[in-house]
């Protein structure tokens, strides 16, 4: 892809109508005509992406993801084969060669792949497209705090910095690159950093070694060293100090699929779970018949629904075109919590079995720890929302 393509995708994806803040809701989305009240009822579109999704999840991922685990190898098959559904970068606007489809489609879609393998899903879902390089080594939470610097010089910009936990960074074609153009340590973060788009192949780009990590394990993600590599000014995004506004923004439409993922996870344990238990008897009859197991299970899908529900929710005010920084991160916190959660009481309803490899709620319950690390940390995503639930009382 080229610059110039990436430059108009990622501000299609990224920061969409910046200059007019546009409360139009996307074209393709289903809403409920004035007067009709609330629904919950899917479209047929919905309906179709849903059980193409979850066909292939059930039929293709789950019966590789155990050994994909093992190796970490990159699923390659499986994206290619998720291309071929049409269940690949569904929200790109048509205009670029995508879908066009929504946040909310997206989401039911995510939802359905990760329950067959969270780390399929993650790499499905980044692909070669591309790769968000904000983390560093000393700057996750406090995005502020990056040290990657951009320096201008003539028609270029010089970068040198180092990124770090970059999802899909050894497979991307190009990185959208956060880094600091203003070299005042006291310049607000709303003015002091510029997102680039950056060409993978650039020299002066080192990508590091796969990681090894606790879940998720065929996912790809790498550290990335960024040493005097030189970028076109054409290659900024919006423009100089906008960059901060980009990242934050990207979050409200990023965080919904993450929380859809974790939902996904956590109805596959549910389900995991409640077959054992319909199957495993103690003391002369199924484990299910136990009341303090049947307890556990009703709590476990009380916490799954809900979940949805805030996902749902949170991708709806992406899709009418509203601001969605609350329902973001309330969807995102409450799913990743409920993933480790779920997870945890299907390995204890497995009881010595799920500790071990052989059972598929182990690998679940590691990968899903992750939904209360990245895309926001499970704290962070408190502070976000302590801070617009107080800000309605302010204003």
């Amino acid at each position: 892809m080229s610059s110039l393509s990436a430059r108009r995708l990622l501000r299609t994806l990224v920061w969409p109508n910046w200059r007019s803040h546009s409360n139009k809701p996307a074209q393709n989305v289903h809403l409920s005509k004035p007067g009709n009240g609330f629904s919950f009822e899917l479209t047929d579109e919905q309906k179709e992406f849903q059980a193409t999704a979850r066909k292939f999840a059930l039929e293709e991922i789950i019966p590789v993801a155990a050994q994909y685990d093992r190796t970490g190898e990159y699923p390659v098959p499986l994206i290619k084969r998720a291309w071929e559904l049409g269940l690949m970068n569904s929200h790109i606007p048509e205009s670029c060669g995508g879908l066009g489809l929504g946040t909310f489609e997206a989401c039911l879609i995510t939802e359905e792949l990760a329950y067959g393998c969270t780390g399929v899903q993650t790499a499905i879902e980044a692909n070669s497209l591309g790769a968000y390089c904000v983390t560093e080594p000393g700057a996750g939470s406090d995005v502020a705090g990056i040290r990657t610097r951009a320096e201008r010089k003539g028609d270029e910009y010089v970068i040198n910095g180092q990124k770090m936990w970059i999802t899909n960074g050894g497979k991307a074609n190009w990185y959208f690159l956060l880094a600091r153009t203003d070299p005042d340590p006291r310049a607000p973060a709303s003015k002091a950093f510029t997102g680039f788009i950056v060409e993978a192949d650039t020299p002066g780009i080192q990508i590091g070694r796969k990681e090894l990590n606790m879940g998720q394990r065929c996912s790809d993600t790498r550290g990335i060293v960024f040493e005097d590599v030189r970028v076109p000014k054409e290659n900024v995004l919006i423009a100089e100090g906008a960059g901060f506004k980009i990242a934050m923004g990207a979050f409200d439409k990023t965080r919904p699929p993450v929380a859809a993922g974790a939902v996904g996870l956590a109805r596959r344990a549910l389900d995991e779970a409640t077959r054992y238990a319909l199957e495993r008897k103690t003391f002369g009859k199924p484990i299910v018949e136990h009341q303090a197991v049947a307890f556990l299970l009703a709590e476990m899908a009380m916490k799954v629904e809900l979940a949805r529900l805030g996902y749902q929710r949170a991708a709806w005010e992406v899709d009418a075109g509203r601001r969605n920084t609350f329902y973001a991160s309330i969807a995102k916190a409450f799913s990743g919590d409920v993933a480790n959660q779920v997870a945890t009481d299907a390995v204890q309803i497995f009881g010595g079995n799920g500790f071990n490899t052989e059972y598929p709620v182990e690998k679940l319950m590691r990968d899903a720890k992750i939904y209360q690390i990245y895309e926001g940390t499970a704290q962070i995503q408190r502070v976000i929302i302590a801070r617009e639930h107080l800000g309605r009382y302010k204003a």
